[in-house]
């Protein structure tokens, strides 16, 4: 049985790992013409249905995937480690943002392309971020 800690460890791992290297990469992306300025990183932008900004709303979901996420992934050690987390962080995170959410929302899934292979990477560096906080936070408990 998982301890409320990790749960709770993962959760804000993957938290700050979105505003932390996901917005990041988003950011860098955005300096660099990747992804166009209308997109900014770190928008304020409300969602409804409770018009939470994007970049909350983005950490929460970012949280609640460290949450599951460190249940999976938490105990591998070594390079397993930190290949597990940016490729699950990379394929499922994006997997789920294309082909899953759209649905949800009662839209038409996204079509692969050059967002498919943003959406890799910005969330391999979510998976790689959130794997470094978990790190981090172990050493010092």
């Amino acid at each position: 049985m998982p301890s409320i800690k990790l749960l709770l460890l993962g959760f804000a791992a993957g938290f700050l790992a979105t505003l932390i290297f996901h917005q990041g990469l988003w950011f860098i992306f955005n300096q660099t013409g990747v992804i166009p300025p209308s997109r900014p990183a770190w928008s304020m932008d409300p969602i409804p249905p409770l018009d939470i900004p994007s970049v909350l709303s983005k950490a929460f979901w970012g949280g609640l995937w460290g949450l599951v996420l460190v249940l999976l992934l938490g105990q591998l050690e070594g390079a397993s480690y930190w290949i597990a987390w940016i490729l699950v962080g990379a394929v499922a995170l994006t997997a789920v943002a294309f082909f899953v959410v759209p649905l949800l929302k009662g839209q038409p899934m996204q079509a692969m392309g050059p967002r498919f292979l943003i959406g890799l990477s910005v969330n391999g560096a979510w998976g790689f971020g959130t794997a470094l906080l978990l790190r981090l936070f172990s050493a010092f408990r």
